[in-house]
């Protein structure tokens, strides 16, 4: 019996964002102008952190890491598709297309554990007010800090050696704007079964486990406020959860369909569109809905700037 002749592939075709001609320079502008926002948001942001002494507390700490991995994640994908609109050649070698999933994967998952310490932090401010120096001490503020990230480096690494034992043979074109892990393995010639149950077992178990800290946190929260009876407290509390879930909302809610369900039978535009939302909008948005509803980042950034002027 005769094997197959597969030639066995090193480089990539990322064909990038579906549009247009026409819409070429529009989009590219549009791209830049949200990741000049977001660099500029965030680097502020943990500037403002670090220069103010009255912000040198687990709150903002926990805030400027979400802020540095906004930033972190924009800087793996956005370049990319900015670069995508003019290349004449979309070609990405392997081992880029590792390093840049590697890099993807550490910061998508570190944020989800962020986006949970932030609201058990709220969580404990709000609810336990007189024990929060006790328990929200420096100590389990870098731990919880060093998990998170740990965490997402271990992800990825499982991920990241899973992907290593597939063979990419014939077919090299990858339907999206960045090296994914459906995507690719959409084109896997050696069988996928196995990296589809690690992206459900791992992915899945993540997401569950940091939605329902969020969910849980938000919850007790909103209740502990409504029992105070006051009506300023009351709305502070809906305006601040409402923007908080709102953002967990439109950060999860992609994650969720795309790996908590990675065989599903979504398109490759669909997946592209929901991608987009955690990889570009959110961490453009999360200095906003996190930080610049608040009164103390607004009163240090107001005293920078008068510093400056």
């Amino acid at each position: 019996m005769e094997k197959e002749n597969v030639t066995l592939l090193t480089d990539f075709i990322l064909t990038g964002l579906t549009y247009e001609p026409k819409w070429q320079i529009p989009l590219f502008l549009l791209f830049l102008l949200i990741y000049f926002i977001t660099i500029m948001g965030n680097l502020v942001l943990i500037a403002l952190i670090w220069n103010d002494p009255q912000l040198h507390i687990p709150m903002y700490l926990f805030l400027g890491s979400l802020a540095f991995v906004d930033a972190w994640l924009s800087s793996t994908v956005t370049p990319n598709i900015l670069v995508n609109f003019f290349a004449k050649s979309k070609m990405i070698s392997f081992s880029d297309c590792m390093i840049q999933f590697f890099s993807f994967v550490i910061s998508v998952t570190t944020e989800c554990f962020l986006l949970a310490t932030v609201a058990y932090d709220r969580y404990v401010a709000i609810c336990k007010p007189l024990l929060y120096p006790v328990i929200m001490t420096n100590r389990l503020c870098i731990r919880l800090l060093v998990l998170s990230f740990l965490g997402g480096l271990l992800h990825a690494l499982i991920h990241v050696g899973f992907l290593l034992r597939l063979t990419f043979c014939n077919y090299n074109i990858i339907h999206h704007f960045y090296c994914d892990i459906i995507p690719l393995l959409k084109i896997s010639y050696t069988d996928p079964s196995i990296n589809f149950l690690m992206v459900f077992i791992f992915a899945g178990s993540i997401q569950v486990f940091t939605i329902l800290t969020v969910l849980v946190s938000y919850t007790l929260v909103l209740f502990t406020i409504l029992k105070r009876k006051s009506v300023q407290g009351i709305r502070k509390a809906f305006s601040t959860c409402g923007a908080h879930l709102l953002s967990v909302s439109l950060y999860y809610g992609p994650l969720v369909f795309i790996y908590a369900c990675p065989r599903s039978a979504q398109g490759d535009d669909q997946n592209m569109m929901d991608s987009l939302f955690y990889t570009v909008i959110i961490p453009m948005l999360n200095p906003i809905i996190y930080s610049l509803r608040n009164k103390k980042v607004i009163d240090s950034l107001a005293k920078m700037l008068k510093r400056h002027v």
